[in-house]
């Protein structure tokens, strides 16, 4: 589940800059707080569900303080929390932490949302061969840290972008003449990449595996459709399941035999986990 700094650090640079502005400041916080005023805050949860971006909130505050700020986690990344729980205790400069708070707050509660919808899939799921995986439908620029998240939350990521997987759908079955057309493009373009097809009726399937595809995704297929590409297609290729899956249907579809379920929503439309920051007294 590692993350990246650099990407980190590119983000958290983006991010405190769309809210510092240029110069950079905080306005309300240097007109009220005495720049050498210390103080302790706590991160917690407002809500139940499973947790991940303690580094990356890490970072923020690292960054606001000058690596002033200490983060301690009471939490481990991927943990069950409930309504209440401490995630971590920051202690820095009071100008730094409230400086940093919004945009601490508002990565960890993207990404502890999508770890907490990933993990009701993946609960789901448990018991079946099938792993949920992800999509690239994600926030532009945040790729990286959904991604992270949906791990976290024990989902597994498809691919990471157009460069590493090569994935051939309808449109470029259309603009190839085929799939087998298409599929032997790639191949000879891209020997050592992998090659995934989008595949819709039985047919397709088998003319997938028949050009040598190892890997297909079953789009919008009914459970019953499914099943007979699974036994037509046997051990010649891993299959997934994608379109219009929901929690509720999900056991049914990994009945089928699939080895994969791929859910556009675990980035697109998960809603974030509710985490404020409080001041203790003084």
């Amino acid at each position: 589940m590692s993350l990246d700094l650099d990407e980190v650090g590119r983000i958290v640079y983006t991010a405190l800059g769309e809210d510092l502005g240029d110069p950079p400041r905080d306005v309300t916080s240097e007109a009220t707080i005495p720049a050498g005023q210390v103080d302790t805050a706590e991160l917690v949860a407002r809500a139940d569900g499973v947790v991940a971006g303690l580094p990356v909130a890490r970072e923020v505050f690292a960054a606001t303080s000058g690596g002033a700020a200490s983060f301690e986690p009471r939490v481990a990344e991927g943990d069950r929390v409930r309504r209440g729980d401490v995630l971590a205790v920051v202690t820095g400069p009071t100008r730094a932490l409230l400086t940093a708070e919004r945009t601490a707050l508002n990565l960890l509660c993207r990404m502890s949302g999508v770890a907490t919808h990933t993990r009701k899939w993946a609960d789901a799921l448990a018991g079946t061969k099938a792993t949920v995986l992800d999509t690239r439908k994600t926030t532009p620029g945040l790729r990286h840290l959904e991604k992270y998240a949906v791990r976290t939350g024990g989902g597994t990521n498809k691919r990471m972008g157009l460069y590493d997987v090569a994935m051939i759908k309808d449109n470029h079955k259309l603009a190839a003449g085929s799939i087998t057309a298409a599929y032997r493009l790639v191949r000879e373009t891209f020997p050592d990449v992998p090659v995934q097809v989008e595949v819709t009726t039985r047919a397709e399937a088998l003319e997938a595996v028949e050009a040598g595809a190892t890997f297909l995704l079953c789009d919008n297929m009914r459970p019953a459709l499914l099943r007979e590409v699974v036994e037509a297609v046997g051990d010649r290729a891993e299959l997934e399941a994608t379109g219009n899956l929901t929690l509720a249907t999900a056991a049914e579809y990994a009945a089928t035999g699939v080895d994969y379920l791929s859910v556009g929503g675990l980035t697109h439309s998960s809603p974030i986990l509710d985490i404020a920051m409080d001041l203790r007294a003084r």
